[in-house]
């Protein structure tokens, strides 16, 4: 990998509003969704405005939206920006757009939260419902050039380091797995100590790996930066743009998340949408790296096979036994 490595990767959500990709009107929704939590109050009542009511707001000027909102023109336009447009008639644009999908008979269904009351089959519903529909925001709003790069980096890449805490660690890990089975060099920390101590020594044609819902988790952070001050190339998976953790990246996918509920905390909406995400990666360097990555996934399934089958016990259990 290259030793300017940086200066060919797109760079973070700091200058979406010139770099990026504009949002598909599918993926509006999903903005909304995961970029309402950081946004100021104003900014979220413009926001949840559009997205409750595409086609009413398509037809107001930016002065009619404000006025609608109780907020003011500029926070009208500061807002269409932070969705990823450059500006609001593009927004309106958007709006129009995804209001014909609805009324093509395409418009998500809305959920309920999960009650304590629910029974059992509602909550199997509900969180179905939840998960079908945070899977579908996510690949709504991802950028396939930036994940296109970020797969040829980690193909690329001499070693790769991820990490990640709590639930997010989990993420690293099966990332950190699934790379090591098709041959790469991939290690996944949830130790801050070790992964401060790890990100001193990468350099320039190592990836370096940022997993972190919120984005300002600091044991995650932490690494990122010393990575990135390093020369490694670094990847951030958050669902907030503007978050600390995408100042140190190279390249940022965005996740998506449900709404945050008592019974149904961040880490688990979370996780559903940092999976797709990793399962992506994985498939796209893979394909990337076929001609290495096939035999040895071959080798590893032919290694593991043996411990798959283990013989059905003969032995019932005693039902006088106590």
């Amino acid at each position: 990998m290259s030793k300017n490595v940086k200066e060919t990767f797109s760079s973070g959500p700091g200058d979406a509003a010139t770099t990026a990709p504009v949002p598909a009107p599918a993926a509006l929704r999903a903005r909304v969704r995961s970029l309402g939590p950081s946004m100021t109050r104003s900014m979220q009542a413009v926001a949840e405005a559009v997205a409750a009511d595409p086609a009413g707001c398509a037809a107001l000027t930016v002065s009619d939206l404000a006025a609608r909102t109780g907020t003011s023109e500029a926070t009208v336009v500061r807002t269409a920006r932070l969705l990823g447009y450059p500006g609001y008639r593009d927004l309106r644009l958007a709006l129009a757009a995804l209001a014909a999908q609805q009324e093509s008979g395409a418009a998500p269904a809305v959920t309920v939260d999960i009650a304590v009351d629910d029974s059992l089959a509602d909550v199997v519903a509900k969180l179905a419902q939840e998960e079908a529909q945070t899977l579908a925001d996510t690949a709504a709003g991802l950028d396939v050039a930036a994940l296109g790069s970020a797969v040829a980096a980690l193909a690329a890449a001499r070693r790769i380091e991820i990490y990640g805490v709590g639930a997010s660690g989990l993420v690293a890990q099966d990332l950190a797995q699934k790379l090591s089975r098709i041959g790469l060099i991939a290690h996944a920390h949830n130790d801050p100590h070790l992964a401060v101590t790890n990100a001193v020594l990468l350099r320039p044609g190592d990836v370096a790996v940022a997993i972190t819902h919120s984005g300002g988790t600091g044991d995650v952070v932490e690494p990122l930066r010393i990575a990135f001050e390093r020369g490694a190339t670094t990847l951030a998976l958050t669902a907030r743009a503007g978050s600390p953790v995408v100042h140190y990246a190279d390249l940022v996918l965005a996740t998506s998340a449900a709404r945050e509920t008592q019974l149904r905390p961040a880490a688990m909406s979370s996780r559903t949408s940092q999976l797709l995400v990793v399962d992506c990666l994985f498939v796209g360097v893979a394909q990337q790296t076929y001609e290495t990555a096939a035999p040895a996934l071959a080798a590893s399934y032919e290694a593991l096979a043996p411990r798959h089958h283990t013989p059905v016990p003969t032995a019932q259990r005693n039902s006088t036994a106590r």
